[in-house]
């Protein structure tokens, strides 16, 4: 029998405060993940798409509804067990890349296993395959300054999959890039998910990043207005 979703969301809401308003970004949003899905959620801005991302991610609680990861309902665990469960489940890709600028590329793609406690010798081991996986094995040693964009892109994929997540949320992740650079970066996930049966979920609001998964969500004011999947992809 095959486990549970990499993440089940039910009619998930996210609301706060702004300058006095109550704002609601999500509105009741429903969505399942299977294990090894390629998908993207797009929309226009203000649409909810990064505010879902983040949720989903349980980077933010939802203020209502229900999510699980990987079968684990996150409604009555404390900051430190749900940072444990992302850790085990999740790896993020960001636009902006977040990676520690003093710190060299093996020792930014180890940190996640740092968290877990991994022995200092392993996680090194670990990070430097990673990074190899990516095409990077010949810069373990430089640092975020010492990188093109799209190896500082490929640094953040390495420190997303060091850990063997089921899922990896990637949020605008060609958007600091040029449009060769991006592809390439497109190519390399789309490779982890064929080849490593990751599950890969990311936003954009490219229509061609978005044209290259199989299945398409379009988000527009908070909700999901469809959910596309393609035949035989």
């Amino acid at each position: 029998m095959s486990g549970p979703p990499a993440i089940e969301a039910v009619d998930l809401t996210r609301s706060y405060d702004l300058g006095g308003e109550r704002v609601q970004a999500l509105k009741g949003v429903s969505l399942t993940i299977g294990d090894g899905e390629y998908a993207a959620i797009l929309g226009p801005s203000g649409s909810g798409k990064s505010t879902l991302m983040h949720v989903l991610g349980a980077l933010d609680r939802p203020t209502t509804g229900t999510l699980r990861i990987a079968g684990r309902d996150v409604a009555g665990l404390d900051g430190d067990a749900l940072a444990e469960l992302r850790n085990a489940h999740i790896g993020f890709v960001f636009q902006s890349f977040h990676l520690l600028a003093r710190t060299s590329a093996v020792d930014n793609v180890a940190l996640p296993l740092a968290y877990r406690g991994v022995p200092k010798g392993e996680r090194r081991l670990r990070a430097a395959a990673a990074l190899e996986r990516v095409g990077l094995g010949h810069r373990l040693g430089h640092r975020p300054n010492q990188l093109s964009g799209g190896e500082q892109q490929r640094v953040a994929i390495a420190r997303a999959l060091v850990g063997g997540p089921r899922l990896v949320l990637a949020d605008e992740p060609t958007g600091n890039l040029d449009t060769r650079t991006g592809h390439e970066v497109m190519d390399l996930l789309e490779r982890l998910n064929g080849d490593q049966g990751v599950a890969v979920v990311l936003v954009t609001h490219e229509p061609d990043v978005a044209e290259r998964a199989p299945r398409r969500i379009h988000v527009r004011d908070g909700l999901i207005e469809t959910d596309e999947r393609e035949a035989g992809r």
